[in-house]
Order: C-alpha cells, then sequence, then structure tokens
C-alpha cells in the first residue's frame, strides 16, 4: 500500500461526489468508507485505476446511506445516475476542496482540521495525535466544520488569501505525535501550487521549503532551543534552500508582490548567509519595511526593530521598539535582546526572566531563562 498515493487520491474523489450532487459531509463520510476499503483490499488486488475504484465504491457507499434517509424517493434518482464502471476523469477539483475547507464561516482551527481531513486524506485519530487532543473531540471539530460547509456550492469562487493562511497555520504547528505536520503543508502547498499559477501560492510554497530546510538545526539534542545565529549552517539542507530560492525568484519576477513573497525574501537573505555575521540586514529591513506596507502587523513591526537593531546597531532597533505596545508577545524578549547587545547585562538578565515567565511554550521559557542565568553569572564574574 502506497498510503501517499491513497491520499493523493482523496481531494479528486471527494471532489467528484460532490460535483454528482452528494452532500459534503455524506460524501467526505463515504470517502472514508472507500479509503478504509482501499486498505483492505488493495494489498491483495490492486486495482488498474485506483481512483476510479475510490470514486466507485465511495459512490456506492454514499447510495447506501442515502437510501435508508427518510426522503428516500427523492434521492433515489441518484441511483440511475451511477456511471458505468470505467477510467475515471482527469478532472482536478483539488482547488475547489481548499476553497471549501477554507471557508470563512469556519475558525482557523477547524478549517485546518478539516483541510487536514478532506484534501490532506488523514484520518481524525491521525489529525488528533497531531493536536494533542482526544480524537472524540477533533471528530466533533471535524463534523461541526462538515456541518457548516454543507450548504456551500461547490461552484463559489473562494479566497486564496483564506486558503493560504490556513496552510501556513498548518505549516507554523510543526511536528507532533505520527504526523509531520510541516512536511504534510508543504505537500498540500505544492498540490495548491499545481492547481493554480498564482505567485503568492508560489511565495508560501517558497517560504516553507526555506524554513523546513532550518529544521534539523532549531533545537540541540536535549531538545532545547538553538538561535538562528548559533545554528550549525552546515547541516542546513541546501537542495530545499535552493529550491525555494529559485520558486521565490520566479514569483518575485511577475511584480505582483504579496506577504509570503516577502516574508520568503527575507528567509532568503537569511539562508544565504555564510555566517550570521554576514548576514544582509539591510536588504532584511527593506524587505520588512515593504511587508509593513502589505500588512502593517505589530508583530512585523517588531520583528522589524531586530533587523533595525542589527543593521543601525542596538540603539536604533531600542527606538523602534519603543514606538510599540509593550504587551506584544516576544516583545521583552526582544527588548533583553537588545540591552544585551547596547552592554547593558544587568537590565537585559532581569528582562530575559521576566520574559521566560511569559513565554508560551516550556522550550521558549526554558530558553530565556538559560540566558538571564548567563548574564547573571557574567555580572557575578
Amino acid at each position: 500500500m502506497d498510503e501517499a498515493r491513497l491520499r493523493s487520491l482523496t481531494p479528486n474523489v471527494l471532489a467528484v461526489l460532490v460535483r454528482r450532487g452528494a452532500d459534503f459531509a455524506a460524501a467526505e463520510d463515504a470517502v472514508q468508507e472507500a479509503l478504509v476499503e482501499a486498505v483492505r483490499v488493495w494489498p491483495t488486488a490492486p486495482p488498474r485505476d485506483p481512483k476510479g475504484w475510490l470514486i466507485t465504491v465511495a459512490w456506492r457507499k454514499f447510495l447506501d446511506e442515502t437510501r435508508a434517509d427518510t426522503a428516500r424517493r427523492r434521492r433515489e434518482d441518484l441511483v440511475d445516475q451511477e456511471p458505468a464502471p470505467g477510467p475515471a476523469a482527469s478532472r482536478d477539483d483539488t482547488l475547489q476542496l481548499y476553497f471549501l475547507c477554507a471557508h470563512p464561516s469556519l475558525t482557523p482551527s477547524s478549517a485546518v482540521a478539516l483541510t487536514l481531513r478532506a484534501v490532506g486524506g488523514l484520518t481524525t485519530r491521525q489529525i488528533a495525535r497531531a493536536y494533542l487532543v482526544p480524537e472524540a473531540t477533533m471528530a466533533q471539530r471535524i463534523s461541526r466544520a462538515k456541518r457548516t460547509v454543507s450548504g456551500v456550492r461547490f461552484d463559489q469562487p473562494g479566497d486564496v488569501a483564506t486558503v493560504l493562511r490556513v496552510l501556513y497555520l498548518v505549516f507554523n504547528e510543526g511536528y507532533s505525535g505520527d504526523i509531520d505536520l510541516a512536511a504534510e503543508a508543504i505537500r498540500l502547498t505544492r498540490q495548491l501550487a499545481a492547481a493554480i499559477d498564482h505567485p503568492e501560492v508560489s511565495g508560501l510554497l517558497a517560504l516553507m521549503l526555506l524554513h523546513h530546510a532550518r529544521r534539523a538545526t532549531r533545537t540541540a539534542p536535549d531538545g532545547s532551543l538553538v538561535p538562528l545565529a548559533e545554528q550549525d549552517r552546515g547541516r542546513w539542507d541546501t537542495a530545499s534552500i535552493a529550491e525555494g530560492v529559485a520558486i521565490l525568484q520566479v514569483a518575485l519576477a511577475r511584480d505582483r508582490l504579496g506577504e509570503f513573497q516577502a516574508q520568503a525574501a527575507i528567509a532568503a537573505l537569511h539562508a544565504d548567509a555564510p555566517t550570521a555575521e554576514e548576514t544582509d540586514w539591510v536588504q532584511i529591513v527593506e524587505w520588512y519595511d515593504e511587508l509593513l506596507r502589505l500588512t502593517d502587523s505589530p508583530v512585523v513591526r517588531l520583528n522589524r526593530a531586530v533587523a533595525v537593531g542589527q543593521a543601525d546597531g542596538p540603539r536604533a532597533g531600542l527606538a523602534a521598539l519603543a514606538e510599540l505596545d509593550g504587551t506584544l508577545p516576544r516583545h521583552t524578549a526582544v527588548a533583553a535582546y537588545l540591552h544585551e547587545r547596547d552592554g547593558d547585562l544587568a537590565t537585559a538578565a532581569r528582562l530575559y526572566a521576566e520574559a521566560a515567565h511569559k513565554a508560551s511554550s516550556l522550550a521558549e521559557r526554558d530558553h530565556l531563562t538559560r540566558q538571564a542565568a548567563r548574564l547573571n553569572a557574567r555580572g557575578r564574574g
């Protein structure tokens, strides 16, 4: 059994059922039943046309269910529409499924879960393990999401930006359990890029590849965080970096700049620097200015303050930081870093300890605590 191949067929099979008139929720259930049947049958009797086999079995599962419904007489008409077995059509409706799963009526968490289930082909158990929640909780979340989009017309135009935000949320979840969500997000974004010609889709794919290339160096063997400047660049995935840069260059050449392209350009400049000291911080600040023009995001302003501190000195960075809301996540940690670079170790140590108490993850808290301890030890020495 080629599980990746089976999962890649899922969105097209689901789309065929919906296009034939099946309700989305019922169609998705029927496809999942067909996948279970495939896992049971294919190892000993692999079909010549896997997609056609899945469509036929899923459609029959759907019809079996509809026959038991109280509206039997109306839905029995669907039986007459069942096509004869044969090669499946090559039409790819993956894009419409992305739009449906990222419908604006869904919460971000529901959109992510539904995308992983309907487009990614993951089971509810796999998604629950990845998000470290009980399977029953995830099943309820997916069921609510399916009910929400069941009445949505399949041919309505969708918002690419919403789809990209959902995929980026998947990517940022990283890895938990037996499903690598970062790799899954890259796979899904590649799939989207094949279905739609859009520079921001390319920008997101480039951004994911460039970030993912550094993954192996982001944590030490004991699980502690390794800052970018201290990472072993010799262990970065140069093939992913080269692919990401090539995809980004093609997207930028179209002169339709978007936020993911700008973020990818910043990531590419980090990836291109042989050492941390050789990073082109001046150009990174310029890209943050472009990103601010596109988003006006407080988080972008915070990251820009770090870049300014590198390009123009820590006091310039602190001046940029002073213009921002002190309650922003990571604001205190950034202030600690800039004060340390400015030589004010006592203030930096205090701010590192304060930032540790505000940290959103155990790894980040431990890292900031170690930074505070390091500076306090230097002060005593």
